[in-house]
Order: C-alpha cells, then sequence, then structure tokens
C-alpha cells in the first residue's frame, strides 16, 4: 500500500488545549513520531496552573499545579512537540495531500491536520446574581492561588461545597482572618478527607442551606446577602472583603457547535476510544461527558486520544498494521 506524505505546513494530529489532557496527547502523539502541534489559548487559563497545591496525583505528591504543567510541557517538547499560542474560532472540513482531515481557524491564521484532538477544558461557573460581575477584581474571584495573599487577615467568603471549593477555602487560611463556607446543602459534597480538615480548621466556618443572592459594597465587597434554600425568605447579610466562587465548571467547546456532537451542558460526547462523533476529531479531559474530572483522569484520556488518533492517521496514509 502506497504510502501519502504530508504537504509543508501541515501536521498529522493537531491538540487544542495545553492542559495536562492535551499536553500528555502531545508527548504520545509527537513520541510516535507524528508531526504534532498543540495550539494553546493565552486567553484560557487552564484550572491546573492556578491550583496551589496537587496531592494526590500518583508518584508526585505535593505539588503545585503550574510547575506539574510545566514539567509536563518539557517533556512533551523534548519528542518535538511544536507549540502556538491562538484562539481557535471553529473547525471546517478540509482535503490534505487527498486525504480527508480538519481546517483550524483561529486569530493568527489557519492550520490543517489529519486528525484534531479536542483539550479545551473547562471553564469556571458564575453564580449569576447582582454584584458579582461589578466586583470580578475587586473583590470578587475564581482563582484562589491568584488572589489570596490580597486578603491577608481579612474575611473572605467561598461558595460551593466540592472538592475544589474546600480546598481553596483551606488554601485562604493561609491568610484570610476567616472563611465562611456558603453551601446549599447541609453537608459538603467534597472527598471525607477534604471535609475532616475543613471541620477541623478553626478559622473555617459554615452556612448551611443557604445561597448568595447579592454581593455589595462600593468601591469594593463590603458584603455579601444570603437566602435560605429552605426558605427564601430567611435572608441575612454577612461581611466579606472577598468572594471566591467554586460551583461547577462550563466546558470550552462554543466553537464546537455544529461540528460534533454536545451532550449535556455542552460536554463532549466522545466513546472509551475518546472519539466522537466525527472521524478524525478526538477529545479528552475535562471538555468531555465523564464521571471524574482529574488530572489523572485527564492524563488518561489524553494518552487513549492520542493513541486512537494515530491508528487513524495510519491508516488514512496507508500505514497501518494489519490485525491491530
Amino acid at each position: 500500500m502506497g504510502e501519502k506524505k504530508l504537504p509543508e505546513g501541515a501536521y498529522d494530529v493537531l491538540i487544542i488545549g495545553g492542559g495536562p489532557g492535551g499536553l500528555t496527547a502531545g508527548l504520545y502523539a509527537a513520541r510516535a513520531s507524528f508531526r504534532t502541534l498543540l495550539v494553546e489559548s493565552g486567553l484560557v487559563m487552564s484550572q491546573i496552573t492556578v491550583t496551589h497545591l496537587v496531592e494526590n496525583y500518583p508518584g508526585v505528591p505535593d505539588i503545585g499545579g503550574y510547575e506539574l504543567v510545566e514539567k509536563f510541557k518539557e517533556q512533551a517538547k523534548k519528542f518535538g512537540l511544536e507549540t502556538a499560542y491562538a484562539s481557535v474560532s471553529g473547525l471546517e472540513r478540509a482535503q490534505i495531500a487527498g486525504m480527508p482531515g480538519w481546517r483550524v481557524k483561529t486569530d493568527a491564521g489557519d492550520f490543517e491536520a489529519l486528525a484534531v484532538i479536542v483539550a479545551t477544558g473547562a471553564n469556571w461557573r458564575k453564580i449569576g446574581v447582582p454584584g458579582e460581575a461589578e466586583f470580578t477584581g475587586r473583590g470578587v474571584s475564581y482563582c484562589a492561588t491568584c488572589d489570596g495573599p490580597f486578603y491577608r487577615d481579612r474575611e473572605v467568603v467561598v461558595i460551593g461545597g466540592g472538592d475544589t471549593a474546600v480546598q481553596e477555602a483551606l488554601f485562604l487560611t493561609n491568610f484570610a482572618r476567616r472563611v465562611t463556607i456558603v453551601h446549599r446543602r447541609d453537608r459538603l459534597r467534597a472527598t471525607p478527607i477534604l471535609r475532616e480538615r475543613a471541620a477541623a480548621n478553626p478559622k473555617i466556618a459554615f452556612a448551611w442551606d443557604s445561597v448568595v443572592t447579592a454581593i455589595g459594597g462600593t468601591d469594593a465587597v463590603t458584603h455579601v446577602r444570603l437566602a435560605g434554600v429552605k426558605d427564601a425568605s430567611m435572608t441575612r447579610d454577612i461581611p466579606a472583603d472577598g468572594v471566591f466562587v467554586f460551583i461547577g465548571l462550563v466546558p470550552n467547546t462554543e466553537f464546537l457547535k455544529g461540528v460534533v456532537k454536545l451532550g449535556r451542558d455542552g460536554y463532549i460526547a466522545a466513546d472509551r476510544d475518546m472519539k466522537t462523533s466525527e472521524p478524525g476529531i478526538f477529545a479528552c479531559g475535562d471538555c468531555i461527558e465523564k464521571l471524574l474530572r482529574q488530572v489523572v483522569t485527564a492524563c488518561g484520556d489524553g494518552a487513549t486520544a492520542a493513541f486512537s488518533a494515530q491508528l487513524y492517521v495510519e491508516e488514512l496514509k496507508g500505514e497501518g498494521y494489519a490485525g491491530r
């Protein structure tokens, strides 16, 4: 079977997103000697890069998220991964040396590849109450690592009850005088070890069965208004110099509408081999529908996506290994 060659400027595999999933995919694809490009947006920050401490990545205990990602990048580039900074606006079909491929449209020009791996992750969900938008950057934050040091000896509120909310609340106790966790239920959703740490920390207080309905202040945040979940008429204001929001994620998949099948809340529908509804497009990490979103699962997804893309590209180029 005749082997097909790529034209200059085209790639075997193009990866969109520079988090753990994308970088692992880049490592595996580049190490397989594929011409591989990773496109990363300078405007979308991977959540792991602003995580103060990662203590559940096997074999690498107690490492900062930014440091961990830098190690991923260094390792992948050693095998020839190319990188570019650009914001992706869409994908469209393209013919590349007589083979079906994809054109990735960005604000830095178009790129073409036989296979695309989407690893765009997800962004922080907003609560959508009065004062949130107005005070973003002036008391409202979605990153404790970035902004925690500004609240030394001050009162802060953390909204949410999952792992991220509790981890960030614990981190904020390094600076704040008091951290109040506001949660809409009567117990945290976080893992037991984090619940225990939060309960034992004298700087952490809890506002159970409550939601924030407004964030108030003048030039900066001074308080939040709480309402009861079971009785909305039960309202009260509590002092707050800072408000940190950790109530879940929204996948960065807007540019894929009409291109691949999207499931609930905009997450990409991908099978166990990380294949999407469109041949040649694969997905991995926090942007896909799945049960658990952690660094280690993103890395596993990325390795699987890269191997699936490798098999796909080999078949297109007439290099497939019979029986595999």
